[in-house]
C-alpha cells in the first residue's frame, strides 16, 4: 500500500488540496481525499473532483499516433517527434507566424511556461494563446483597465466577512462546489443575490433572483449604478481619495427606467440590487458576463459598482470566478498576453530580460501578443498558418462555430498533445500522448493567487509522457539547448519562472518547492520566503493601485445590441451553461457513445413550437449549423430561450464567433436560433420547415 501524498485537485480553480494514493501496481490513482492541513479547503472536497481524478471515463491516449493513409496509426516517439520537427522547421523557414500554438489552463505552471518559451522564444510566433482566453480574457482586461494589474482583489478569507453575496452570470453551486459552500454559509447570516437569465442551482438557493434578458448584463449593471448615484448611495470619501474618472462615468450613465427595460427587469429589482450593495458585499461573476462582445465593459461596470459603493477592501470587492484549474498560472507564466510575472509584452526592458534568460535573439521575440484564440483559428481557416500544435485543449468542442473550427484544423498540419481522446483528435496528423492528473509533477495557481504543488502518485500509462518533457523535446529540436535534456526537473523550471517574476506585480520569487512542502499553498505576491499576498492593492489601510495615477479607474462603457438579435427567421435565443458532474468539454466523463444533447426549454416555448417536436426531439438551427436534441421542459429557463450544456460538442456547432473587441473573448452565451422537425432536418428543407414564433 503506497503512502498518501499531498497534491492539488485539477478539476477547477478553487485549488483544493488533496491527499492521493497510487495503486499497488503503480498504474493509476487508487483514491483521493481532502487534505485537512491544506490552507485552501481544510479537507473539503467535491464529488466531481474525486471522481475525475480517480476514475475518469474518457479513453486514454497511451502511444504516439501518426496519420497514414487517412487513419491515425501507432508509432514510436522518435518517429512522431521527427515528423513534427520536420514540419515545424519547414513552416518556420517561410515565416515565424506560419506556426500556431494553442495551450490550456490545464497545464502546470512549468509546462505552460515551457510552451510559451517554445512558442515565443524558439518559434517566434505571434499566433500563440491558450483556451483561458475563451473564459477569462474579459475579466483580465477589466482588471488591468481598472487596477493596472490582473487578478481579483479579494481572497477566500474575505468570503465569511461579507454580508451580501451577489453572484452575476455564474453558477458556483455546480462549477465551484467547495467555494460555493463558503458563500452559502456566509449568506446564511446575510443574503445571496443571483443575477442570471436562467434559474440555475445557485439561483434556486438565492434570497433574490434577478433575470435579465440574455446579453443585457451591461445595461442592468449601468442601471444599478445610475440608481446608486441618483439615490446618493456613493461612498464619496473612497471615490474622492482613491479613484479617477467618476464624473466621466456619471455622465455616461443611462436613465434607470430605460436601462431596466432594455435588460427586461423592473425598476424595483434595480433598486433592490443597489440597496443590497450598501452592506459589505462581494460581487462574483463568471462566464455569463465574460463570454460576450460586451464582456469587458460589463466586468468594468461590476467593478465600478464596487468602487462607487465603497465595496473594496477586506470582506468586499469584485471577484471573478475562474473555471480551469490553472488559468491564473497560465496568465502569470505562459507568455501569452504578458511575459512571465505580468511583464508588459511590448516594453523593451522586459523583452531584453526575457531574451537574455532564454538565450534567444531579441529580434526573434514577436512584437505582437497576437489576435486571440478565436482569430488565430480564423487565420488557420484563411490558409495563413501551415502548422498548429494544441496542448491539453479541445477547440473543436470548446470554441464557437465548431464546424468552422474543424474545417480550419482539417486544412492545417495539426499536432494534438493530450491525455484523452477528444473531438479535436479527428483532425490530427500527429498525436502525442500526455500524462494527466496524478501522473504529473509541478505547480498550479488557484483563482485567489495561491500556488500549490501537483504531484505524481503513479506513472503515466504505456508510452505517455509528461507535458513538460514533450514540450522540451520539441523545443530542443528547433533550438538546441533551449532546455536541459528531458526528462526535465520541474523544480528547476519553476526556479526560472520565480526569477523572472522577481520585482513584478505577480512576484512568486519567494515561493519554493521546499516552502510548498511545508506550507502546502502560498499566495502571491510573495517576494521573499517569509511573505505572502493578502487583499490586493491594500496594506494596513493604505491603497496602492498599479495604474499610472496610483488610483483605481472608473469606466464609461454603454450597452449596445447583442451581436445576433432574434428575428422572425430565428426567433429564439440560445444560451449555454454547466452541468453537475461534467468538466469542460467532457473528455474525462463523456461516454464515447453519448448521443444527443438535451435542450432545456420552458413549457410555454415547447407548447408554441409543438410542430417542431417529434417524440421528445427537435432540431435547433442557427445561421451556422443544425443540431438534433432531446427536449426537457424546465420552468427555470425563460420563455423564448433554449438552454444547452456547454460540455456537449454539439452546442458549439450553433454558437457564433463574434468577440469582445477589447479582450478577444467570444460571445458564447447568446445567439439566435429556431426549431424545426427532426424528420426534415436536411439543410435543403430548412426554409419551409422552420417554426416561427408569433411575437
Amino acid at each position: 500500500m503506497t503512502d498518501r501524498q499531498p497534491t492539488t485537485c485539477m478539476r477547477c480553480a478553487v485549488g483544493c488540496g488533496y491527499l492521493q494514493r497510487g495503486t499497488d501496481d503503480g498504474l493509476g490513482v487508487a483514491d483521493v481525499s481532502g487534505d485537512p492541513d491544506h490552507p485552501t479547503n481544510e479537507g473539503l472536497k467535491c464529488r466531481r473532483g474525486v471522481r475525475e481524478t480517480v476514475d475518469p471515463d474518457g479513453e486514454r491516449l497511451t502511444t504516439p499516433l501518426i496519420r497514414r493513409g487517412g487513419t491515425l496509426q501507432p508509432t514510436d516517439w522518435d518517429t512522431a517527434l521527427g515528423v513534427v520537427t520536420a514540419r515545424l522547421i519547414e513552416a518556420l523557414r517561410d515565416d515565424s507566424d506560419n506556426v500556431a500554438v494553442l495551450g490550456s489552463g490545464q497545464q502546470t505552471n512549468e509546462a505552460a511556461y515551457a510552451l510559451g518559451k517554445v512558442a515565443r522564444g524558439a518559434f517566434g510566433t505571434q499566433y500563440y494563446d491558450a483556451n483561458t482566453t475563451l473564459c477569462m480574457a474579459s475579466a483580465v482586461t477589466a482588471y488591468y483597465q481598472a487596477f493596472g494589474s490582473d487578478a481579483p482583489p479579494p481572497t477566500y478569507d474575505d468570503i465569511p466577512d461579507a454580508e451580501t453575496h451577489v453572484v452575476w452570470g455564474a453558477n458556483p453551486a455546480v462549477a465551484h462546489p467547495v467555494m460555493y459552500r463558503w458563500i452559502a454559509d456566509s449568506a446564511a447570516e446575510g443574503r445571496l443575490i443571483v443575477v442570471d437569465p436562467v434559474v440555475t442551482e445557485t439561483a434556486a438557493n438565492a434570497d433574490t433572483h434577478v433575470q435579465p434578458e440574455p446579453g443585457t448584463d451591461l445595461a442592468l449593471a449601468r442601471a444599478v449604478l445610475a440608481h446608486v448615484v441618483a439615490s446618493e448611495q456613493v461612498d464619496t470619501a473612497f471615490v474622492g481619495a482613491h479613484t479617477d474618472g467618476f464624473d466621466r462615468m456619471v455622465e455616461s450613465l443611462p436613465d434607470v427606467e430605460t436601462a431596466a427595460a432594455t435588460a427586461g427587469v423592473t425598476v424595483e429589482e434595480v433598486e433592490a440590487l443597489a440597496a443590497a450593495l450598501a452592506d459589505p458585499t462581494i460581487l462574483y461573476w463568471g462566464m455569463g458576463v465574460n463570454q460576450s462582445i460586451q464582456g469587458t465593459g460589463t466586468a468594468r461596470a461590476l467593478i465600478d459598482l464596487c468602487l462607487a459603493t465603497g465595496n473594496l477592501g477586506p470582506g468586499t470587492g469584485p471577484f471573478s470566478l475562474t473555471g480551469q484549474a490553472n488559468s491564473m498560472g497560465n496568465r502569470v507564466c505562459a507568455s501569452k498576453g504578458t511575459w512571465p510575472g505580468h511583464r508588459a509584452f511590448t516594453e523593451t526592458a522586459h523583452r531584453e530580460e526575457i531574451a537574455a534568460t532564454w538565450d534567444v535573439p531579441l529580434g526573434r521575440l514577436p512584437t505582437s501578443a497576437g489576435p486571440g484564440f478565436v482569430r488565430i483559428v480564423d487565420e488557420l481557416a484563411r490558409g495563413n498558418i501551415d502548422v498548429c500544435w494544441t496542448v491539453a485543449t479541445n477547440p473543436v468542442a470548446g470554441m464557437p462555430d465548431a464546424s468552422h473550427v474543424k474545417d480550419a484544423l482539417d486544412d492545417t498540419f495539426l499536432v494534438v498533445q493530450d491525455a484523452f481522446h477528444s473531438d479535436t483528435l479527428a483532425c490530427a496528423d500527429v498525436v502525442l500522448p500526455a500524462a494527466t492528473w496524478g501522473e504529473s509533477e509541478g505547480t498550479v495557481m488557484n483563482m485567489e493567487r495561491r500556488v500549490s504543488r501537483v504531484t505524481a502518485a503513479t506513472d503515466p500509462p504505456d508510452a505517455a509522457r509528461q507535458d513538460l518533457d514533450i514540450i522540451a523535446a520539441i523545443g530542443n529540436r528547433i533550438d538546441p539547448g533551449l532546455f536541459d535534456s528531458p526528462p526535465l526537473d520541474p523544480e528547476l523550471v519553476f526556479d526560472e519562472i520565480r526569477e523572472l517574476t522577481a520585482g513584478t506585480t505577480a512576484d512568486i520569487s519567494g515561493i519554493t518547492y521546499d516552502r510548498l512542502a511545508d506550507e502546502l499553498a502560498v499566495r502571491w505576491p510573495a517576494p521573499d520566503e517569509d511573505s505572502q499576498g493578502g487583499y490586493r492593492y491594500y496594506d494596513g489601510g493604505d491603497w496602492s493601485f498599479h495604474t499610472d495615477s496610483g488610483r483605481a479607474q472608473f469606466s464609461s462603457a454603454t450597452h449596445g445590441s447583442v451581436p445576433e438579435p432574434i428575428d422572425e427567421e430565428y426567433p429564439l435565443t440560445l444560451t449555454t451553461g454547466r452541468c453537475s458532474d461534467v468538466y469542460n468539454t467532457g473528455v474525462r466523463t463523456r461516454d464515447a457513445d453519448e448521443g444527443r444533447p438535451t435542450a432545456r426549454m420552458h413549457p410555454e416555448t415547447i407548447a408554441t413550437c409543438l410542430d417542431a417536436l417529434d417524440c421528445g426531439r427537435t432540431v435547433i438551427e442557427s445561421r451556422r449549423a443544425t443540431v438534433t436534441v432531446d427536449v426537457a421542459p424546465n420552468d427555470g429557463v425563460p420563455p423564448g430561450v433554449v438552454w444547452l450544456p456547454i460540455h456537449n460538442p454539439a452546442a458549439n456547432e450553433l454558437t457564433l464567433s463574434a468577440v469582445d473587441p477589447e479582450s478577444a473573448e467570444p460571445n458564447l452565451k447568446q445567439c439566435a436560433v429556431c426549431l424545426r422537425p427532426p424528420e426534415t432536418s436536411s439543410p435543403s428543407s430548412a426554409e419551409s420547415d422552420r417554426v416561427v414564433l408569433s411575437r
